[in-house]
């Protein structure tokens, strides 16, 4: 595992808009751009992070916060093949972990605690992350562009309807996961060749390596609040067609 502060000190280091060998990117050819929603669009992971905290206070009494977080994500990673992303699937992976934690002896005021952790965060409200809206309307009048998301269809909806920026989307794309067969679907269903699609997002994991791996391009948008799931090592990010960016407005410089 690494730091953000170095991640973003070894992809931006290459340059603005330049791939690894310090050229710049082409970006000519494309006519589809999509975007990543949570933490690229609007704000989500710190009101995870916030429940989270309420969460290891509330169990406080079966080991530190550090032990906390690390039984919580072994749960979480484990249940996402069964539930996904999203609200519903982190408030369930907490009850599993308080449940297993206790010995299963956390009394049902406690699980309902944990319940309204998870329901307060339904409640937060939709904020766009600086710069966002203005991208979107600037780059709608030249390109289509795509809401690919992963997570809870309901709160995405949610999201989305409370951005006010469906106006600037040609097509909105909530996928179960984010994977390079995800992508190639989403592609065909668009009519488009992987040369002529970019992806945007935060996540190394699931806006950028699946993209790269199917021929098309990607902007990298890093996040202070990036879950620590979808960091991986940037050893990965040797490809032709790929950048890195410190804002979302850096993306129209690009293209």
């Amino acid at each position: 595992m690494f730091f953000l502060a170095d991640l973003k000190e070894k992809v931006l280091s290459n340059g603005q808009g330049k791939n690894k060998q310090g050229k710049k990117l082409n970006y000519n050819n494309i006519k589809i751009i999509a975007f990543d929603a949570d933490d690229t669009l609007w704000q989500n992971e710190s009101f995870f992070r916030e429940a989270e905290c309420g969460f290891y206070t509330l169990l406080s009494q079966y080991g530190a916060a550090d032990k906390l977080s690390k039984e919580l994500l072994r749960t979480e990673v484990e249940n996402i093949p069964l539930y996904g992303y999203g609200i519903k699937s982190f408030t369930l992976s907490m009850i599993e972990t308080a449940l297993r934690l206790s010995g299963n002896k956390i009394n049902a005021a406690d699980i309902g605690e944990i319940i309204k952790m998870g329901r307060g965060i339904l409640g937060r409200p939709v904020i766009l992350i600086d710069g966002a809206e203005e991208v979107l309307k600037k780059l709608s009048s030249k390109y289509k562009l795509v809401l690919a998301t992963k997570g809870d269809l309901l709160d995405q909806e949610r999201k989305l309807l409370k951005s006010g920026i469906s106006k600037y989307l040609h097509h909105v794309e909530i996928m179960s996961d984010k994977t390079p067969q995800s992508y190639k679907k989403l592609l065909k269903y668009l009519g488009v060749e992987p040369q002529c699609f970019m992806m945007a997002g935060n996540s190394l994991k699931s806006d950028i390596l699946p993209v790269l791996k199917i021929g098309a391009k990607a902007v990298y948008i890093p996040h202070s609040d990036t879950w620590i799931y979808e960091r991986v090592s940037c050893d990965n990010l040797k490809n032709k067609n790929f950048t890195a960016v410190e804002k979302i407005k850096d993306i129209l410089n690009l293209v």
